[in-house]
């Protein structure tokens, strides 16, 4: 039994062909046709287990090849709905791989999953600030299946295949938690059964770039005096050590709140005008960098969170508190130092 049958068991595996981009015989499908996925990655065994688990899903692999293919004008004729990327590792022809892919995906709706290291996150998320990629860091295999779930239930690709059903900000929230008990528990299945399933918890704590910043998402000057100021970052801090000094005696796994965790983070690097790079917030969050990146999706789309270009770099790219969030904060710790009498 694959991964994809265990955690989805109403797909059925079906044996599927993976032509050669060179043969040029993918064709586009028909709405009542299974979704077509092309798949990238350097690793020929790796190319061959995403397109088992994608044929598993009930998706149709249209192509897959090398990275450098990416950049092959007949790549682009071949586009499947969804696109599956592999890239541990970023050279100058893969950082132009993946922009050109951004750019094709954004402008054709293919929806993206790219998995990477740690070590390339911040190039990655650099590269893809169009199309809505959904990013895995070291990924297991159950990650990647988790993942191709997220996409077959995303609004865009359930229009194309036939499956329309809109959610609710309660459903996707609840669908974001279940996602991560789900990945808790096929990581542990695959400890059990003796795979060497990578994990990519990261224990220290959180870092900002010293880069001053004090400028909004949109790169309008910040407003001061329209909300209650922001807490001093030195009592934000002090919060976030006594929330990460639980794990010394507990299980830190039953304190898990990664949403919390990054808008505290993210809050003090604001009020100390620092910017935070995605690797220094899925840190901050304390959850593996892949559970970490979905939450800031799901905080992106609810507009706490937002994406903040480097102005010198436009290759490197930050996270920021909108707005919004940061209105909400200072009014938070405005209500809380005010409910809690001096001592």
């Amino acid at each position: 039994m694959t991964l994809v049958q265990a955690f989805a068991p109403n797909f059925a595996a079906t044996d599927f062909d993976v032509p050669p981009f060179a043969d040029e015989q993918a064709a586009w499908l028909s709405p009542s046709a299974p979704l077509a996925v092309s798949i990238f990655a350097d690793r020929s065994y790796l190319r061959m287990e995403m397109a088992e688990d994608a044929s598993a899903a009930g998706l149709r692999v249209c192509g897959t090849g090398e990275l450098t293919q990416l950049l092959d004008a007949r790549a682009e004729q071949t586009l499947g709905d969804l696109v599956l990327v592999d890239c541990p590792l970023l050279e100058g022809a893969d950082i132009a791989a993946l922009v050109s892919l951004d750019e094709r995906a954004a402008r054709t709706g293919s929806q993206l999953i790219v998995s990477t290291s740690v070590g390339a996150l911040d190039d990655v998320f650099g590269c893809l600030d169009q199309s809505g990629a959904q990013i895995l860091v070291n990924p297991s295999r159950s990650d990647r299946v988790i993942a191709l779930g997220h996409v077959l239930a995303s609004p865009t690709l359930s229009a194309k295949g036939g499956r329309v059903r809109e959610l609710s900000d309660t459903d996707r929230m609840s669908l974001l938690r279940l996602t991560q008990q789900v990945s808790e528990i096929a990581n542990r299945l695959e400890t059990l059964s003796g795979s060497s399933a990578a994990t990519d918890h990261v224990q220290a704590s959180a870092f900002a770039f010293d880069a001053t910043g004090e400028r909004d998402c949109a790169g309008v000057r910040i407003a001061r005096g329209t909300r209650p100021s922001l807490p001093d970052p030195r009592l934000v801090r002090k919060i976030i050590r006594q929330r990460q000094l639980r794990a010394r005696f507990f299980e830190g796994d039953l304190f898990a709140d990664p949403a919390w965790d990054m808008l505290l983070d993210l809050t003090a690097a604001r009020a100390e005008h620092k910017r935070v790079s995605v690797t220094s917030l899925c840190i901050a969050s304390g959850v593996p960098p892949t559970t970490a990146l979905r939450w800031i999706g799901q905080l992106t789309e609810a507009e706490l969170l937002c994406r903040a270009e480097d102005a010198t770099d436009r290759r490197r790219a930050f996270i920021a508190l909108s707005d919004k969030a940061a209105d909400a904060m200072a009014h938070y710790f405005a209500e809380i130092e005010a409910a809690v009498p001096p001592l």
